[in-house]
């Protein structure tokens, strides 16, 4: 099939994440581990360009460093689109321009948030009409965190962080990112994390065989309180996210100093999220980071997962 490149283009915009909550379990046979995640979307963004073409190519731009971010086959857009059009039986391309947002390898889902805006751009283009339900399970096969970039919102995660259900999050969190312009690889920070267990076991409570997301993250968000969600926030990977760049330390005891209700790495890190107690308090927050010499970023959640620009 042969298709002009101009016949029609689809606009699709995909947030970042941030973990509020993040337990990881033991290591399995296979050498991942469950976890119980809350996510939460918020406002900073991958926006992903899909044109009719008769191969399957990209393009990538933005505000970030773009250095680690592959442009051919190993690109998490470009599988989706693969994927989407073997399952759908699309003969066609498409060309897909994508404008990042999101810090890379940052551990807030830029590239599954990439991935998420094309599988949507893709199905509307095609017109292949596929369920969110299908959607989402060609998202889980893709990476764990893309089922969560397509749903948006605010969410728990559990398994390989991709069985995910809906949380009840009342009115808006206000975060400050520190961002770096290093990234951490996921695997090694898994593997940090591993080795610290290990090397601590007979200090240290053993890790759950199925974590779980604690009752207080749940009641914080659900009441919409910045302070209760600062008592309960807290990432399993920080101790190792920290030993691999002990700097990152110094940086949180900054953003606390500064006033923020909490500081915690997003994800498998480097970026750092700063959780404010309202909107005024993230702007100050932010001021006080940006005049200290770090790149800081005021967003706020939740937000919509991927959805059609018009």
């Amino acid at each position: 099939m042969s298709l002009s490149a101009d016949s029609a283009r689809v606009h699709v915009r995909a947030p970042g994440k941030i973990n509020v909550f993040l337990e990881v379990g033991e290591v399995q046979e296979d050498g991942y581990h469950d976890v119980a995640s809350a996510y939460q979307a918020v406002s900073v963004f991958e926006d992903v360009w899909a044109t009719t073409a008769d191969e399957i190519t990209i393009a990538v731009s933005g505000t970030v460093d773009l250095a680690q971010v592959p442009q051919d086959d190993r690109n998490l857009a470009v599988r989706a689109a693969r994927l989407l059009a073997q399952e759908a039986g699309w003969r066609g391309g498409v060309h897909l321009d994508i404008r990042k947002g999101v810090p890379v390898a940052g551990g807030m889902g830029g590239g599954s948030a990439d991935a998420a805006a094309a599988l949507v751009a893709c199905d509307a283009l095609w017109g292949t009409g596929l369920s969110v339900h299908e959607l989402h399970e060609l998202g889980a096969r893709l990476g764990a965190d893309v089922p969560f970039a397509l749903m948006g919102g605010t969410a728990v995660g559990m398994g390989r962080g991709d069985e995910l259900s809906p949380a009840l999050a009342r009115g808006r969190f206000d975060w400050v990112l520190v961002t770096h312009a290093f990234g951490l690889s996921t695997p090694e920070v898994y593997a940090a994390l591993d080795a610290h267990r290990s090397r601590y076991a007979l200090d240290i409570a053993p890790p759950r065989r199925r974590p779980v997301v604690e009752a207080d993250v749940l009641h914080a968000l659900r009441a919409g309180d910045a302070a209760m969600l600062a008592e309960a926030a807290r990432n399993d990977l920080q101790v190792a996210a920290l030993a691999l760049r002990p700097e990152l330390a110094t940086v949180l005891a900054e953003g606390e100093r500064a006033g923020a209700l909490a500081g915690i790495v997003s994800g498998s890190g480097p970026t750092l999220a700063f959780l404010a107690a309202d909107r005024e308090a993230a702007i100050e927050l932010q001021v006080l980071l940006s005049a200290a010499g770090h790149t800081a970023l005021h967003v706020h959640g939740p937000v919509p997962g991927a959805r059609i620009v018009d």
